[in-house]
């Protein structure tokens, strides 16, 4: 019985974002009355699907043994630490505008965390500076995060369009994170500190976790995530049941509840009356775009903020730019930083993620004003 009440504070400790959440939905319901069903269906099911499958299939290819045998070998092409966060962070950028931010972390933080089993590394630094990257990268294309994909399709904007519209943005949201990189990693050479203690491959569990990581990835590109997800979690519970006791299926619940309660927010009659008086010109809906993001999280603030801007590509570029500054401002960022499973990493994350905010916001009001 006395090993109760420390484990409940560990799990408060651990869990404090999930227990905001709980505590926040009474309040909106009483804000908000609203029945089980419209509750239900303030959930985007879609993407809490594809976040089971892409967790499961994320954690297959790290405990297989491949991250620790890519890690290895990314070490023995690289130098120095500052050249490690470099690469880590372009190759970030660039494969969160292809298979979208989230995707792109469930890849690159895993990686890191195999690198720090053979290397003495910064981890929680490198995972907030991938949290950066793909901030960044994913606001280029179209389908690089959940807002632009919103936005795009009410724009009306064809694809190349889209990105040549967003091109200015995103390249100087990448610019400020590269530059920071001198000031967050030394030149400390990489040397591996295990040469014999190499992850066993498991070549059953890399072959399934690889085949079925593109398929997983067409079928929710498809519109069949449920489906896609409820078929990798049969497969993995038949072969490698295990496995998934290792998933952090707490975040889930906390992307649940986080869709309900800033589902219910945006509903509250007062601040759609004042988010219409604020929304006059592109100016305007490009500062309300990245200052409510740190409020509501940036893929809400572009749903709720879109039948007010008449400019897209302004709201495109603010809520973007407010997928950086506190960590709630993209869903991306809490993924990264559950991820990475650091101590300290969420207090970090706002040293940094804050004057990146700063930077990218004004870089974005002087673009708006030299391109109209």
């Amino acid at each position: 019985m006395t090993d109760i009440f420390p484990r409940i504070r560990k799990w408060l400790t651990a869990e404090w974002l999930l227990v905001i959440l709980i505590g926040l939905l009474p309040v909106m319901l009483w804000a908000v009355p609203a029945p089980l069903p419209d509750l239900i269906a303030l959930v985007d099911w879609k993407t809490v699907a594809a976040l089971a499958g892409l967790m499961v299939l994320s954690r297959g290819l790290e405990i297989s043994g491949l991250i620790d045998r890519l890690g290895r070998m990314m070490i023995a092409k690289l130098r120095s630490t500052r050249g490690l966060a470099f690469a880590l962070v372009l190759f970030a950028a660039l494969l969160s505008a292809v298979v979208t931010n989230d995707v792109a972390l469930f890849v690159t933080v895993p990686l890191t965390l195999g690198l720090a089993r053979v290397a003495n590394l910064p981890v929680a630094r490198l995972v907030i500076f991938q949290a950066l990257a793909v901030n960044a990268g994913s606001a280029l294309s179209p389908v690089g995060n959940p807002q632009n994909l919103f936005l795009w399709q009410r724009s009306g904007a064809g694809f190349v369009e889209f990105t040549l519209a967003m091109l200015p943005m995103a390249g100087a949201m990448l610019i400020i994170v590269l530059a920071l990189i001198p000031l967050g990693f030394g030149r400390a050479r990489l040397v591996l500190h295990d040469t014999t203690g190499a992850v066993p491959l498991q070549r059953g569990l890399m072959m399934l976790s690889l085949a079925a990581y593109p398929m997983f990835l067409l079928a929710v590109n498809a519109g069949h995530a449920l489906i896609g997800a409820g078929a990798v979690l049969a497969v993995f519970a038949l072969l490698f049941r295990n496995l998934l006791r290792g998933v952090d299926w707490p975040l889930l619940l906390v992307f649940v509840l986080m869709f309900v309660n800033l589902g219910l927010l945006g509903q509250v009659p007062t601040l759609a009356a004042l988010t219409a008086a604020a929304m006059d010109g592109a100016d305007a809906a490009y500062a309300v775009g990245a200052l409510l993001s740190q409020v509501m999280s940036n893929v809400p603030a572009a749903i709720f903020l879109a039948p007010f801007a008449e400019d897209w590509r302004a709201l495109a570029w603010g809520v973007n730019v407010g997928g950086f500054g506190l960590a709630i401002g993209s869903l991306a960022n809490l993924i990264a930083l559950r991820l990475g499973g650091q101590k300290g990493i969420w207090w970090q994350f706002h040293l940094w993620s804050l004057p990146v905010f700063g930077a990218s916001l004004g870089a974005g009001a002087l673009l708006l004003a030299l391109l109209g």
